[in-house]
C-alpha cells in the first residue's frame, strides 16, 4: 500500500480531506506573429578623405545612377566590353557594414581617427579596387540601382567619382518592374515602388554636379552615337566592339547571374542592342507617374 493511500486514510478519518496530485499545467502556446521588419541602421558619421593617396586605393570610379528596370544591365554590358572599362554585376556596396567586436577595438580605431563610417568606406574602396585590379582594366563602373539612395555618401567617399545618370520613360520602368515579378507586385504597386527609385535618381541629378545623362530610348535607337558621347565624358576612346558586347574571342557570352544582381532576360542574352518597345501612350501612364514624366521630359 502506497504512502499516499495511507496518508489519505488517516486524513479522511480525522479531517475528511484527501491529498490529490495536481496535473502539470501546460503553458499556452502563444500565437505566432509576423516578424517585425528589420530596423535599418542609420548611416554612421564619417569624414571626407583629406588625402586620397592615403585613404583610397580606387581612383575616379564611375557610378551609374538609375532606377530599377531602366536598362542599366544593358549599358553596363556595353561599357564592360570596352578595353579600359570594367563594369561588374551589381555590388551593393552600400549594404556592406562594419561593427566592433569589442569596446577595445572601437577605442583602437578611435585612436586612429577612424569612425565606423570611415572603416566602411575603406571596405567599400578595397572591394571595388580588388575587383578592378582583377580585371586588368583602368576604371570601374558600378551600377547598383540602390546607389541612388546613397549618392551623397558615395560622393563623399570618393570625391573624384564620376556619375552617369540613366533615365527611361517612367511608365515603361513601372511596366517592366511589374512584368519582372507580377506575382510579387501589381501594376499599381510596381508604379509606386519604382517611383521611389525615380525620385532618388532625380534628387541625385539635382545634388551632383558635372554628371552625364543617358536616356534608354536613345541608347537603343542610336547606340553608337550615345556611347560615343558617354565615352567622351569618361575620357576614353569609343570602341566599335562595344556594340556587340556578346562577342568575346569569337564566342557568344551567355552570362548566368543570381537574381538581384542584374537583368538577364533574352534581350540581354542576345549579345547586342535590341530595339525598345513603343513608348507608353498617354492613357497608359499611371496618374502617380505623370509628374515624373513631365520632370524628365516624357510628355505625351
Amino acid at each position: 500500500m502506497s504512502l499516499l493511500r495511507n496518508l489519505n486514510r488517516a486524513l479522511t478519518a480525522t479531517t475528511g480531506l484527501q491529498v490529490r496530485r495536481v496535473a502539470t499545467a501546460v503553458p499556452p502556446v502563444a500565437p505566432r506573429t509576423p516578424s517585425a521588419p528589420a530596423v535599418k541602421r542609420p548611416s554612421p558619421a564619417y569624414r571626407c578623405p583629406d588625402d586620397l593617396t592615403l585613404d583610397r586605393l580606387l581612383r575616379r570610379p564611375v557610378f551609374l545612377i538609375s532606377p530599377v528596370r531602366s536598362g542599366s544591365t544593358l549599358l553596363r554590358m556595353l561599357l564592360n566590353s570596352h578595353s579600359r572599362l570594367h563594369s561588374p554585376h551589381e555590388l551593393h556596396i552600400r549594404r556592406l557594414e562594419v561593427g566592433y567586436g569589442t569596446r577595445l577595438s572601437e577605442r583602437a580605431m578611435d585612436a586612429l581617427d577612424l569612425s565606423r563610417g570611415d572603416l566602411e568606406h575603406l571596405l567599400w574602396d578595397r572591394v571595388m579596387h580588388r575587383e578592378l585590379t582583377a580585371s586588368g582594366k583602368n576604371f570601374i563602373v558600378e551600377k547598383t540601382p540602390g546607389n541612388a539612395f546613397a549618392y551623397r555618401r558615395i560622393r563623399d567617399c570618393w570625391p573624384d567619382a564620376r556619375f552617369v545618370f540613366l533615365l527611361r520613360h517612367p511608365a515603361a520602368i513601372a511596366r517592366s518592374w511589374h512584368e519582372a515579378d507580377p506575382e510579387k507586385r501589381t501594376a499599381q504597386e510596381a508604379a509606386v515602388d519604382a517611383l521611389r527609385y525615380m525620385r532618388a535618381v532625380d534628387n541625385a541629378r539635382k545634388g551632383l554636379t558635372g554628371g552625364h545623362t543617358v536616356r534608354y530610348e536613345e541608347l537603343t535607337a542610336n547606340p553608337e552615337g550615345t556611347l560615343r558621347g558617354l565615352c567622351s565624358f569618361l575620357g576614353v576612346d569609343f570602341e566599335p566592339s562595344m556594340l556587340e558586347y556578346g562577342e568575346r574571342d569569337g564566342t557568344r557570352v551567355t552570362p548566368q547571374v543570381q537574381k538581384g544582381l542584374g537583368d538577364w532576360r533574352d534581350k540581354i542574352r542576345s549579345g547586342s542592342v535590341q530595339a525598345d518597345r513603343p513608348l507608353p501612350t498617354g492613357d497608359e501612364i499611371p496618374e502617380v507617374l505623370r509628374p515624373m514624366c513631365a520632370a524628365w521630359g516624357y510628355t505625351a
